[in-house]
């Protein structure tokens, strides 16, 4: 049953009253959830926004000091606000929209039907599925998202965009997805991956609008060259803003090359700490083109399935990714429930989810014996990141294997409720 007006707003409400009552009953909780490792990261982390901001607001290059790490046209959006130390609730005000319209958009994918029926695929089991309201408000109240919105992440930027670059491909809107796409493609990076999968969703939306398919070369091309001028003119702003192009690798350099080593939950770092420096480009490589192989794998073999396809790959940036936090996970988590079809299929439901929370509670725990108690040593926190990074692993394997086979029931009816063995 579709969900009343009353009914979304009363839960837009009682999410923006978390975010917002949260900081001003626990006025220190914000600057000690931006301090935590898995929420802020050096790429992410609002400590660090700051001191760009303050370098910026001081015309000094906020690059100079090699702390920022983040977008420029960031800078000019948190200067216009007040100090967060003196008046947070504009601060605080600001994640909460962020949020909110990230969910409006997850809404609108659950809206949009892509889940389930697609141009070229139609689930058996299409019936079942969670109201756009319940997927929604699942993101909304998910303790990874509130912690990340609490602790001012610039991730809910990049969260937002890719919501809302989905959103769009799956209503059939060209434009909007396209400028959606750069900024996340901006932002972080690593979005651009998106784009592959999310093209094929929007062209299938828009073959099945006009019951006619455009043509795939001239729509590849446009869409194409649309999203590399969007972003042109967005590192473009970025330069005239900061007087040079040397943003590029305080940024994306930063990124590509993991000079900073500050621990997180995701796998690269220790492995990089121990690595000898003659060997660091070519493992850096092989870690990059393992996070990239995904992509062209997954979008050709589910290609009747690309909002599936795009939704795993979010899931594929929260473990592989060089400087992931528990929003990327929360991002991945919240869409997972989209595919509530598939869960009758997925086999190890129980494993997984006691492995995240098993990560969850200890994670905090093991980083506090490594480096304020020192009772323990790094092993200790990179032992329950692998168990987190296993237990998001085990539902992007559980989830492709249901996809699958979910397909395969589709296709040969007869093999419905068979256990099906390669040979």
């Amino acid at each position: 049953m579709p969900a009343t007006t009353e009914q979304k707003l009363a839960v837009f409400a009682a999410a923006a009253a978390v975010r917002l009552l949260l900081p001003t009953v626990f006025p220190t909780l914000p600057d000690v959830l931006a301090g935590r490792v898995e929420v802020s990261t050096p790429v992410t982390g609002f400590k660090r926004l700051q001191e760009g901001v303050f370098l910026y607001t001081h015309n000094v290059s906020p690059y100079d000091g090699g702390v920022y790490h983040q977008a420029p046209l960031l800078l000019p959006l948190f200067s216009l606000l007040p100090n967060p130390s003196t008046i947070p609730l504009a601060t605080s005000a600001l994640y909460t929209i962020l949020d909110l319209l990230s969910a409006s958009a997850l809404y609108q994918i659950a809206e949009s039907g892509q889940n389930v029926v697609t141009r070229l695929f139609s689930s058996s089991r299409k019936e079942l599925r969670w109201s756009s309201l319940a997927i929604a408000a699942g993101f909304l109240f998910n303790p990874l998202t509130v912690a990340t919105c609490v602790a001012r992440s610039t991730s809910a930027f990049s969260n937002l965009f890719i919501l809302t670059a989905i959103a769009k491909a799956s209503q059939g809107a060209s434009t909007t997805f396209i400028l959606a796409m750069a900024f996340a493609a901006y932002l972080s990076m690593h979005p651009i991956l998106l784009f592959p999968p999310l093209l094929v969703l929007l062209y299938d939306v828009r073959a099945t609008k006009r019951h006619s398919k455009p043509n795939v070369w001239a729509f590849t091309i446009v869409h194409t060259v649309g999203l590399g001028l969007a972003i042109g003119a967005l590192l473009s702003a970025s330069a005239y803003m900061t007087g040079s192009w040397d943003f590029l690798g305080a940024t994306y350099g930063v990124r590509l090359l993991l000079p900073d080593l500050t621990p997180n939950v995701g796998l690269w770092w220790y492995f990089f700490i121990e690595m000898f420096d003659s060997f660091r480009e070519f493992f850096l490589g092989v870690f990059w083109l393992h996070a990239a192989s995904y992509m062209p794998g997954l979008t050709i073999r589910l290609h009747k399935q690309p909002l599936f396809v795009a939704c795993t790959l979010t899931g594929v940036f929260a473990i592989f990714t060089p400087y992931p936090s528990i929003a990327d996970a929360a991002l991945y988590l919240s869409l997972v429930p989209l595919f509530r079809h598939l869960f009758p299929l997925m086999r190890y439901t129980f494993l997984a989810s006691a492995a995240i929370l098993y990560a969850s509670v200890l994670g905090p725990a093991f980083y506090h014996l490594w480096v304020y108690a020192g009772s323990g040593n790094a092993n200790f926190f990179y032992a329950i990141t692998l168990v987190w990074s296993l237990g998001l692993s085990i539902i992007l394997g559980d989830s492709m294997y249901a996809a699958l086979r979910d397909e395969l029931d589709v296709e040969r009816p007869e093999l419905q409720g068979k256990e099906v063995r390669r040979i």
